[in-house]
């Protein structure tokens, strides 16, 4: 990759599945990457295992819902690297249970990392794109975004909310690129954060033909690598023999 072409990446829920799986292949790729997530040790870790493989990464502890612990950040790796380049707001949570059993608090954590987070995302790193002319935020949604499942309306509200956020950033900017990256069933663990016994049992069955995170890695990748006139405005990715 030439120099022109690298570009420093912040990556959210950079500790483990799809973020993870994100920061390897753009760090293969040849950017340097940000790595950002609240499990700092695993960050450490990781970026250790990129660095020993010839790549460029960084880790910071962050809190998607703080929008001081964001600004901070992306202080800091303007400070260290010149800019952020490409934001991937990819942190997020899906503890699932049908709205009867009003699990409120589990409401409130998911409104706060799946849609405040992104926002968060977008409020620390827009100005500074803004004032260069350039810049791309990829935002991970799910198939969620586009259906409405048992046990997930929660859920599938705040990824209703990445992809109308998405294109309203998209359509309010004409030099900075926008991507929406809509994932189907993939093998995760999100899925741990379920705490309604029947709900687990549904999401188990529901994901018995899972992608690896790397699937979802390559379409971000893909994303980021366009031209800087090509701008993706969203890729759902799904196994093959998915029936949703």
């Amino acid at each position: 990759m030439s120099a022109t072409n690298r570009k420093v990446i912040l990556v959210t829920g950079a500790s483990s599945g799809i973020g993870e799986a994100t920061a390897r292949a753009l760090a293969g790729a040849g950017h340097t990457v940000i790595l950002g997530a609240r499990r700092k040790d695993r960050l450490d870790a990781l970026k250790d295992e990129i660095t020993a493989a010839g790549g460029s990464a960084s880790a910071y502890a962050l809190d998607v819902t703080s929008r001081e612990n964001f600004e901070a950040v992306v202080a800091d790796v303007t400070q260290a690297f010149g800019c952020v380049d490409v934001l991937v707001n990819n942190a997020g949570l899906m503890p699932l249970a049908p709205m009867a059993a009003l699990k409120v608090d589990e409401w409130d954590t998911m409104i706060d990392v799946n849609i405040r987070g992104v926002l968060n995302g977008i409020a620390a790193v827009l100005p500074l794109m803004q004032a260069r002319g350039q810049g791309h935020v990829v935002n991970t949604a799910s198939i969620a975004a586009h259906a409405v499942f048992p046990t997930a309306a929660v859920y599938c509200a705040t990824k209703h909310a990445v992809l109308a956020i998405s294109n309203g950033l998209r359509l309010e900017n004409n030099r900075i690129r926008v991507t929406t990256i809509s994932p189907g069933v993939v093998e995760s663990e999100l899925a741990r954060t379920t705490t309604d016994r029947a709900a687990r049992e549904w999401l188990e069955d529901f994901r018995k033909t899972a992608l690896k995170p790397e699937a979802i890695a390559s379409a971000i990748a893909y994303a980021i690598d366009q031209p800087a006139d090509v701008n993706v405005d969203e890729i759902i990715v799904q196994p093959t023999s998915a029936t949703h």
